[in-house]
């Protein structure tokens, strides 16, 4: 007789917009990252409707870093930083987050990810953190190049369960970042210049949400690819 398999969790993942080829489209190491965990990756391009269809499909999800999030729907201001602004993602990454916060569906929320839910649970965005750096770091390269820099993970928290050490190394790409906390919310981990880089959400523990990019690294830093180990683990627990 056969050993029956276990299930290979599906893991929804936020893509980009069309690009200027028309295509709908996503970094490969995302891809990657959900395959080396052990599970098999379901992308969700901006413009879905059937969201609730989606929560009763996946058993986990991802929202991708990417553009920034229009400044009118946390209160700030049209910097001229601003770009990448895609209606249509923001529209449906919202929606999504919201249908998550209720569903308790363990998700990974990566840079972008990470400030939809804060601007979803009532926070607010710095609109740009170049403009006025609080240290020589370096949170971009130009033309949108990853900067590695150090983050400082704080304990008692997930995230440093998660990651099992306490000062990372991470690759980052943004300039927007969260600035005024919402209700209930931990920030475990900074950087050197005091940007946040992590937080969890007390009524929402289903939720990992990261400002750095450990996609890019994680090949290469097993640290970085414990993150979607985790997730996809929790989302296999469903």
């Amino acid at each position: 007789m056969c050993e029956l398999m276990k299930k290979a969790p599906l893991i929804g993942l936020t893509t980009h917009g069309k690009n200027e080829k028309g295509s709908f489209h996503i970094p490969a190491p995302y891809i990657e990252c959900v395959r080396n965990a052990g599970g098999i990756p379901l992308l969700i391009p901006p413009g879905e409707k059937n969201l609730e269809q989606l929560l009763n499909v996946a058993d986990g999800f991802i929202f991708s870093g990417g553009g920034d999030i229009s400044p009118e729907l946390y209160g700030g201001k049209h910097h001229q930083s601003i770009y990448g602004i895609d209606d249509a993602r923001d529209e449906m990454e919202l929606a999504l987050a919201r249908l998550i916060l209720h569903s308790k569906t363990p998700t990974l929320a990566i840079c972008r990810g990470m400030q939809v839910f804060t601007v979803v649970l009532g926070g607010t965005l710095k609109d740009d953190i170049l403009e006025n750096p609080p240290a020589d770091i370096k949170h971009r390269n130009p033309k949108f190049k990853p900067s590695m820099h150090t983050v400082t993970v704080g304990n008692p928290s997930e995230i440093s369960q998660i990651l099992g050490s306490k000062h990372i190394s991470c690759a980052s790409v943004h300039h927007q970042a969260v600035n005024d906390l919402p209700p209930e919310t931990k920030i475990v981990a900074r950087a050197p210049d005091g940007i946040i880089e992590a937080l969890e959400f007390k009524n929402y523990p289903n939720i990992v949400a990261v400002q750095w990019h450990p996609e890019i690294t994680a090949a290469e830093d097993p640290i970085q690819q414990r993150l979607f180990d985790d997730l996809v683990k929790r989302a296999g627990n469903q």
